[in-house]
């Protein structure tokens, strides 16, 4: 049986550390405007003094603290087998003790503010958890000094995301979010092919995923059942508001654990945020896009309060920028798509992915940014792609970007300064969603200008014990 102890946070905070598992063992305009309107948001980075982030040397290995060791994290834990991995965080006992087979050395927790807490020589962390927890996890990281790589999407809620990306630059950590397509080449060579005016003046671009792949726009259950032995409900739910177990839908599906907690809006961000900041990562780039100014629901399944719908279409609108010309860029989820173009010579359209339309021409990729491509696509044979002007990333790995930042090399390509706005953007989709009206968006001060109601989804709230 593990024993249990209370221990005292690194920082002045609301947490309450019971039940506690000991261990076994240059910038652009765009972005001076945008940094600008970070220092005068009103979501100033509080807490406790910012200590030194540590940066190793290339031929030093980091001290990795893993959270999340089940799903996404087992994908995650082993492209970091070239440093320290020596502690394992998982709520789900199962989990934590199939990770601890591969990695026997790591001492394993189940709260991850404990870990944090004890394991003080720690360099980096990952953060490869359901959405609720990304920003609590990642904010505890960095305000201690760690370096923090978490998986998308960022944040659960927009206000968490710009806070991450104003900690992240006071306490000078290095960060990364796991939308890896931004370390591959497929995205560079789709930014260099917009910029070289390879199809016109953009005006015009359309994603498409064929999320959810989950439950979804469904009436909660009623009653409850029984806890399994090996999931502490109580952290899983963490800063959420609580709220009973239950096990499985009638066709067999788990209703949260482990799998299908991204179609509940307490917990996850459903489509957008399971795929929307891969796919719509290009055209951000690309088109420099920043902050929209509206953005509204075209079409949806029928809402209901706690799920994100079955299927939904919305439409954002972004206004010049420098020399481009405004943009709308059109989302699409659960099986729906737009047209299929006229040039395109292929059967179907994919499952997932982007189509830019250019004044001259149309461009066409995957879901991760792979083969970008002109339509129709028989004329890529006599097309020269630019030479590249983009640097790229050691063997496309995002991980080896964010090892590499963290001893001492060039910023990790996806981190929070890059990822935090982005993530504000693609969550706006899902703010339309539950506001129920196009929206206007004033991203300084992180409201809607139509709709004040909107506030209770923009910003978190926390169980007690839990903040950001």
């Amino acid at each position: 049986m593990p024993r249990y102890e209370r221990l005292m946070p690194i920082c002045r905070s609301d947490f309450n550390l019971t039940r506690v598992e000991l261990p076994q063992r240059g910038l652009s305009r765009r972005q001076f405007l945008y940094a600008t309107a970070l220092t005068a948001s009103s979501l100033a980075v509080a807490g406790c003094a910012a200590p030194r982030a540590r940066l190793k040397s290339a031929n030093d290995k980091l001290d990795v603290g893993i959270i999340g060791t089940g799903g996404k994290g087992a994908d995650d834990t082993p492209n970091f087998a070239g440093e320290n991995i020596v502690a394992l965080c998982d709520v789900d006992a199962n989990a934590l003790a199939e990770a601890g087979k591969r990695w026997p050395n790591a001492r394993r927790y189940r709260d991850y503010r404990v870990m944090l807490e004890v394991e003080r020589s720690l360099d980096a962390v990952t953060v490869s958890i359901p959405d609720h927890h990304h920003a609590p996890a990642a904010m505890l990281a960095i305000k201690s000094g760690r370096h923090v790589y978490c998986q998308k999407p960022l944040t659960h809620t927009i206000a968490e995301a710009r806070a991450l990306t104003l900690a992240a630059r006071k306490h000078k950590v290095v960060t990364q979010m796991g939308n890896q397509g931004h370390a591959d080449e497929g995205n560079r060579q789709l930014c260099e092919m917009i910029w070289s005016g390879a199809i016109g003046p953009v005006r015009e671009v359309h994603c498409w995923s064929n999320r959810p792949i989950w439950p979804s726009g469904l009436q909660r259950p009623p009653g409850s059942a029984p806890v399994p032995a090996s999931l502490d409900w109580d952290l899983w739910v963490g800063p959420a508001p609580m709220r009973p177990y239950l096990d499985k839908w009638p066709d067999g599906r788990t209703v949260y654990h482990p799998n299908f907690w991204r179609g509940w809006w307490d917990f996850g961000c459903g489509a957008l945020g399971d795929m929307g900041c891969h796919i719509m990562d290009g055209a951000n780039w690309a088109l420099k896009l920043g902050a929209p100014a509206s953005v509204e629901t075209v079409a949806s399944s029928p809402l209901v309060p706690e799920m994100n719908p079955a299927w939904a279409i919305i439409r954002y609108q972004f206004p010049a920028r420098g020399e481009m010309p405004p943009c709308t860029l059109t989302w699409y989820d659960g099986g729906k798509l737009p047209a299929k173009p006229a040039e395109m010579e292929a059967e179907t359209i994919m499952d997932n992915g982007s189509l830019f339309i250019g004044g001259k021409g149309k461009i066409i990729l995957g879901a991760y940014g792979e083969r970008p491509r002109l339509l129709p696509e028989s004329s890529m044979i006599d097309y020269k792609r630019p030479a590249p002007t983009i640097p790229r990333v050691p063997g496309n790995s995002p991980y080896a970007d964010f090892i590499r930042a963290c001893k001492g090399g060039p910023p990790a390509c996806s981190n929070f300064e890059v990822s935090g706005p982005f993530t504000e953007t693609v969550l706006l989709g899902n703010l339309v969603l539950r506001v129920g009206k196009k929206i206007e968006w004033d991203s300084a001060n992180l409201r809607v200008k139509n709709a004040p109601e909107a506030d209770q989804y923009i910003h978190g709230h926390y169980r007690k014990g839990w903040k950001v």
